[in-house]
């Protein structure tokens, strides 16, 4: 039974009807995400127009009543789980593609848009745009802008953030303020929109977004290269990343990873790799060779075992598969798993692995790191069986080490994920007391009555 007041419920009920969400199983249905993480909401809103989600938060501000935004859920932290209760507003049914200018190289859309969806939509105009999460076919816009998301591409395209060029957007007290310029350069005031993008719903609901897009390029080839050790591969991640060709992927894997993707994905990958990187260019049928040839000799140096170039398409698909057999492989090691992508200087990769590898014999659990090296962001996987309450109690004391190690190298604690409720606690190790403070009032300013995803990011 929902505690919701009852004025409240009944001026919901007028604005949503069926679209306004009370049952049991209903609420359960949003009460999670891709965290395994849980809590109950009070109610669920399944708005279809901005004027609903501003009398919405208006309404809840007057009861103080919490507001959680929610995407497809597919978040890894629990920066959708209504910890505080409160409703839940869904965006599902706002899902339009509202405007696609390929002039302007521009795409304006709700927020519950799926990023595949939106991909499809500009392929015959012969443009993407460029975050690819691993979740792409399946996470919404609004959940890629809220946590910020990245993926492969980043290395040469950008994150979110980059490729955002207005926001229209609900703040905590159902104001509707408008962020930034459907253009490609602006310099009036403050840049809000790029405040927006990762402030994970404490901050504002995004209603409307206009997408910065990218010419699709017409061709991709890709490298595999394989080195004795990590140190070897790091160093060469720094030599691919100095010469002026930009690689449109540059991924990485430990040793672990590619054993697991030999023996349990069925990768054709050598015995005595200490570490791999997926190396992909993009661009122009012409020129393609040329920046190809500048990548492998960037490659490589010394620790080289071995440099594969994939020619054709069919070749690049199969150099991609010890990739894709990766994260299935993970389960065979243990059922639970904890992944964080952390960032550190592409330098210091080396010692950040070198760390893992000392936590995972120190806590008796198995780690493995890979990740999108040419940023730095590599997604340590750490597993264990949930069942076993020991194992549960290391894992979470190794992750804990691991962010310590992170920022001892320079580094911070996430690269795309997002902080939500996973690594909150871990705030005043990455941002001094002034900087937070500043974060805190800038919430403040947003939302006076912290209803917007309280407990997410700030600290306490």
């Amino acid at each position: 039974m929902t505690t919701l007041p009852a004025t409240l419920q009944s001026r919901m009920h007028s604005l949503l009807g069926e679209a306004w969400r009370t049952d049991e199983s209903e609420r359960l249905t949003y009460a999670y995400d891709n965290s395994r993480r849980q809590a109950l909401p009070d109610a669920v809103a399944l708005p279809t127009t901005r004027d609903q989600v501003v009398e919405l938060v208006r309404a809840c501000r007057e009861a103080r009543v919490p507001v959680i935004a929610r995407g497809r859920g597919t978040n890894t932290t629990g920066a959708a789980v209504p910890v505080a209760g409160g409703v839940v507003v869904s965006f599902e049914r706002m899902n339009r593609i509202l405007d696609i200018r390929p002039g302007d190289r521009c795409a304006v859309v709700e927020p519950g848009v799926l990023n595949g969806d939106l991909q499809a939509a500009l392929k015959p105009h012969g443009l993407f745009w460029p975050p690819d999460p691993t979740s792409a076919g399946y996470s919404s816009v609004g959940g890629n802008l809220a946590c910020n998301a990245g993926g492969p591409r980043a290395v040469k395209y950008g994150a979110t953030r980059d490729n955002v060029l207005a926001l229209t957007a609900v703040t905590g007290t159902g104001e509707l303020i408008q962020c930034g310029t459907a253009t490609t350069k602006g310099a009036t005031g403050y840049d809000l929109q790029r405040l927006l993008v990762g402030s994970e719903g404490t901050l504002a609901l995004i209603v409307e977004a206009s997408l910065r897009l990218t010419p699709a390029p017409s061709a991709r080839r890709a490298l595999r290269a394989i080195y004795r050790d990590v140190s070897s591969a790091a160093q060469a991640v720094a030599r691919l990343m100095a010469q002026p060709v930009t690689p449109s992927m540059l991924e990485f894997m430990d040793a672990d990873a590619v054993r697991l993707a030999r023996d349990v994905g069925g990768a054709d990958l050598p015995r005595d790799a200490g570490a791999l990187l997926m190396i992909e260019a993009d661009g122009d049928a012409q020129t393609l060779p040329h920046d190809m040839e500048a990548l492998m000799r960037a490659a490589d140096g010394d620790g080289l075992v071995s440099l594969d170039d994939a020619a054709d398409e069919f070749a690049r698909e199969r150099l991609w598969a010890a990739r894709k057999a990766l994260s299935p492989s993970l389960r065979t090691l243990a059922p639970g798993k904890i992944n964080e992508d952390v960032v550190v200087p592409v330098s210091r990769i080396p010692q950040l692995v070198d760390g893992v590898h000392a936590l995972s014999r120190e806590f008796d659990l198995p780690i493995v790191c890979f990740g999108h090296a040419g940023n730095g962001n590599l997604h340590v996987n750490l597993l264990y069986h949930p069942d076993d309450a020991a194992q549960t109690a290391r894992a979470h004391a190794a992750m804990a080490r691991v962010f310590a190690l992170t920022l001892s190298l320079g580094g911070t604690l996430s690269g795309e994920h997002g902080i939500g409720l996973a690594k909150r606690d871990f705030m005043p190790q990455a941002i001094d007391a002034p900087t937070l403070a500043m974060m805190r009032a800038v919430k403040s300013a947003f939302d006076p009555d912290g209803i917007l995803n309280p407990g997410k990011l700030l600290p306490d």
